[in-house]
């Protein structure tokens, strides 16, 4: 009777300690689980520092190509770490320490990425949203009754409509040409304004400070067919040229009009900025050939689409014949984007002058440029240091009233004996583009108005404590 009793007894403890073991186990393989991510955890987040301060530092030193090469071999792990910081960098809720304001903190104005309108992109929520279907846009063609085929009708619209609404461009018997960014555009006009059987190259020339990009833009291929000829000013000579005249002008922000005026010269205008958020709309531009790009316009750079409006049909063929041999058309994914991107603007004009004025966008993005050019100058006033280009009031047509002109740039000279003013802000952090490379002194340099708040902040808030 006792072993019957005692049975289930000693089979309870077997199972009792059996269990327990089970228990120790399990319990064991979860704290190895929860170090080994700890562990994970604190290595990405360690290497994520180090890439961050290892692009820093190549900035600083070498310069922005030395730096993009230096992201380019980067392991996949660290780009999607990155990916995580500047989601967290970009968005408005968070403090960031470029408010805190570190010195070491390199504040890179050298380029004009136009992250500063990224807020009001992000208010508008969805009306922005483009789905485009796998089975959509999978043709190279577009529209093949068009001079230019890969042109989206839809975006052939949207700029139309634009234009019409601002006021700043005639659209009415003009081709648009599509093409990858403005770049592209103004390297096909040197291509459909060049002779092939001429026995030298066509002149580029543009008047000083002209854009830097021009010089090496132009002279990147070794064409036979066009070269870099300089400064429109000292252009001598009665061989055929072209002249880029940028208005308003980069980097300076004056409005400008050609220079050389002679027979046998052709003028590509490059309006960029010519839109009411950088600038007054004072007339109609009704030019040969004017360039636009959704990158100043809206700030969508990563979109890379830009447009001309051509007035002569042949030349609007050779500038199509150029992008087809370049890139065999221009990315409808990016059109099609870019289409919704203008459609939002123009149905946000509809609010100028009303209750929902701040709707606008160009009333929203002015207001924004004024505040943030009211602030550079009082950081030049509190430094006396620097110099900064006067702007005077011009009416408006757009808005109706006098505005100030605030460009996108400000092209500011170092006083007090400076003389490389690019190398004196290095010292203290701040990179910029040197005067040199828009055929000026080295006494200037230009600086981007259109980084994000939190690197707007710093950087006016460094440059007023500067002194000698």
């Amino acid at each position: 009777m006792d072993e019957v009793l005692g049975k289930p007894t000693m089979i309870s403890r077997v199972l009792l300690r059996l269990l327990f073991l089970s228990f120790t186990l399990n319990v064991g393989l979860v704290s190895r689980l929860i170090y080994e991510y700890d562990h994970e955890r604190g290595s990405s987040s360690l290497h994520t520092t180090d890439a961050e301060e290892k692009q820093s530092y190549t900035e600083f030193c070498l310069g922005e190509e030395a730096s993009k090469k230096t992201r380019e071999s980067t392991t996949m792990s660290t780009a999607a770490a990155d990916h995580e910081a500047y989601v967290s960098e970009s968005s408005p809720s968070l403090s960031t320490e470029a408010e805190e304001d570190g010195k070491e903190k390199v504040v890179n104005l050298d380029h004009g990425d136009p992250t500063m309108y990224e807020q009001f992109w992000q208010n508008m929520g969805d009306k922005s949203m483009v789905v485009i279907s796998g089975w959509q846009s999978m043709s190279y063609f577009s529209d093949i009754g068009n001079i230019c085929w890969f042109l989206e009708p839809e975006f052939a619209k949207e700029v139309r409509r634009l234009h019409q609404l601002v006021g700043n461009a005639v659209t009415r018997d003009h081709h648009i040409v599509v093409g990858t960014g403005s770049t592209q555009l103004f390297q096909a006009a040197l291509y459909a304004l060049s002779s092939s059987g001429a026995f030298e190259p066509v002149n580029v020339v543009s008047a000083a400070p002209y854009y830097s990009s021009y010089p090496s833009v132009t002279d990147y291929l070794k064409s036979g067919l066009y070269k870099w000829a300089g400064d429109a000013y000292s252009f001598k000579g009665d061989e055929p040229y072209i002249e880029l005249v940028t208005s308003p002008n980069n980097p300076d922000g004056f409005m400008r009009q050609a220079v050389v005026n002679r027979n046998g010269g052709v003028v590509v205008h490059d309006l960029a900025y010519y839109w009411p958020h950088y600038t007054p709309i004072t007339y109609l531009a009704n030019h040969d050939i004017m360039l636009f790009t959704v990158s100043k316009c809206t700030g969508h750079a990563g979109t890379r689409i830009g447009w001309a409006l051509v007035k002569d049909k042949e030349i609007a063929k050779k500038m199509t014949k150029f992008i087809e041999l370049n890139t065999i058309g221009v990315s409808k994914d990016s059109q099609l984007r870019a289409a919704k991107i203008l459609q939002v603007v123009s149905d946000s004009c509809e609010h100028l002058n009303s209750r929902e004025d701040s709707k606008n966008f160009f009333r929203h993005a002015s207001r924004l440029m004024a505040e943030r050019w009211d602030r550079l100058r009082d950081a030049v006033r509190q430094s006396g240091l620097f110099s900064l280009p006067e702007f005077m009031p011009e009416s408006c047509n757009y808005f109706g009233e006098a505005n100030t002109p605030h460009p996108a740039f400000a092209w500011s000279k170092c006083e007090g004996g400076i003389e490389d003013c690019e190398s004196f802000l290095r010292g203290y952090n701040i990179i910029t583009r040197s005067g040199k490379h828009f055929g000026a002194e080295a006494k200037y340099v230009r600086i981007s108005m259109l980084d994000r708040e939190q690197t707007f902040n710093l950087f006016v808030k460094r440059l007023s404590n500067i002194s000698l």
